[in-house]
């Protein structure tokens, strides 16, 4: 992206590394510009702007209390922690959209589909639709075409929530993005850190909102049983690759210890 004006860390950004560096993580609850943006679990999401808002894969591990009812919902994929149907139906407004990828009616027997490259408005949001998919074969394996990104322009920001996806050709076109929800650690060494600081330093995002990095918190937990203490591998590497790219990255506490 060409004319990309770098920004210094900032004080926050500096106490978010030192918080990194001493074991814990500080909620994120932010603003950028005029919008709104609240951190959940893993990779909740919500976003408001002038009293619309839209929330992105909300799972009920989340405290769903905390939240806002929805006008608009953007789910990516079919696995539970992003396709979660209690969890869209608590914060849902009633008759609000619920846009899902090509694998999510079975899950939002009334969702709007969209394919990767689809552009739509919605509930007055402009819509696109990423691709979102796994080149490493393994499993688990994301195949192209089954799941979504979408980039969301709301309060004259656009705002790209990348889903779980390497770094495809489709991830690196994107352009003009202020932030950007960025899955790294995903299994089977996809996006390790190293790869996304590649990926994101092509993007040039002005913000950077590392999530879904803990696969480990998020696995089903049995009767009786902990959650692990949540990990930061990798994010004192992204967060001091990306400051050096002039890229703010903001660290949210995605994961409650």
């Amino acid at each position: 992206m060409t004319g990309h004006q770098a920004i210094r860390p900032s004080g926050r950004q500096v106490s978010l590394i030192a918080a990194v560096c001493c074991g814990s993580l500080l909620a994120a609850t932010d603003q950028v510009g005029q919008v709104d943006i609240t951190t959940f679990t893993h990779s909740d999401i919500q976003l408001e702007h002038a009293g619309t808002v839209v929330r992105i894969d909300p799972w009920s591990v989340s405290d769903l209390s905390k939240g806002k009812p929805a006008d608009l919902i953007l789910i990516t994929d079919d696995v539970g922690h992003h396709l979660d149907p209690k969890a869209i139906a608590h914060v849902r407004k009633p008759g609000a959209p619920v846009v899902v990828a090509s694998n999510g009616l079975k899950g939002v027997p009334d969702g709007i589909v969209m394919m990767n490259g689809d552009t739509r408005e919605i509930a007055g949001v402009k819509i696109e639709a990423t691709a979102a998919y796994d080149i490493k074969p393994g499993e688990p394996f994301h195949p192209k075409g089954e799941a979504n990104g979408y980039i969301v322009t709301l309060g004259g920001k656009r705002i790209y929530v990348a889903g779980v996806t390497e770094c495809v050709p489709e991830v690196r076109g994107a352009s003009s993005i202020d932030v950007i929800f960025f899955a790294i650690n995903v299994p089977l060494q996809r996006m390790e850190p190293a790869a996304a600081i590649e990926c994101l330093t092509a993007i040039k995002p002005k913000v950077v909102y590392p999530y879904h990095y803990d696969q480990e918190w998020v696995r089903p937990v049995p009767a009786g049983g902990k959650r692990p203490v949540p990990s930061t591998r990798g994010l004192k590497e992204l967060t001091d690759a990306l400051s050096r790219h002039g890229i703010e990255v903001r660290l949210a506490n995605w994961y409650p210890s």
